[in-house]
């Protein structure tokens, strides 16, 4: 029997991310705009926060169970920003070229360019579930100045895997899903649910 979930994001890259390592298992993953779901508001200063207000903002609205995420980019010289703001880090309307001319500006007179990746999931059952199932995953690298790669959205082709001297945005979906962040979290999730 298939098992329907409603996404808490407008994000389509997200949502390809989500499908594809969700669909085997027969959940079938439905993007909140497709029940006119205005995006929640993040107010927190936390990722767990944000998703779980995302989560619970989904269910009731649609009154299906809900995941949501909140992710971003932490960089350690940066004492951890932009994190819960690297979807806004360059302010308002979101904008991906203008949130890495920022980082890489901000970068530029550190030596240290050391950062990664985060992402907490969230699944709620009900709009108040009392125990929503938490899952998270980290996926360390490095911010380059000259972005490479046409995959992947936000940081991706600034976002440098030494060990494999990739950027995210050089990796094939498949590679992506199986190292990252909102990969490692997913599966971690799974395990939960199973």
């Amino acid at each position: 029997m298939q098992r329907q979930i409603v996404l808490a994001s407008n994000n389509q890259g997200k949502l390809k991310e989500f499908y594809q390592i969700l669909q085997p298992l027969g959940i079938v993953l439905r993007a909140q705009s497709e029940f006119n779901v205005p995006e929640a508001e993040e107010p927190y200063g936390s990722f767990v926060e944000n998703a779980l207000a995302k989560a619970r903002h989904a269910s009731k609205l649609t009154g299906l169970p809900a995941l949501a995420d909140d992710s971003g980019i932490c960089v350690n010289a940066l004492n951890g920003q932009p994190g819960v703001l690297s979807a806004r880090f360059a302010g308002e309307p979101k904008s991906d070229l203008r949130n890495n001319q920022k980082l890489v500006e901000e970068l530029r007179n550190f030596d240290d360019k050391s950062a990664y990746y985060y992402c907490v999931l969230v699944l709620v059952r009900s709009e108040n579930d009392p125990q929503p199932v938490i899952a998270d995953g980290v996926w360390k690298g490095q911010i380059i100045a000259t972005p490479r790669g046409e995959n992947g959205f936000g940081y991706d082709s600034y976002f440098c895997l030494p060990a494999l001297n990739k950027t995210v945005a050089e990796l094939s979906s498949e590679e992506k899903n199986q190292m990252s962040h909102r990969g490692q979290a997913l599966r971690a999730l799974v395990e939960k649910l199973k």
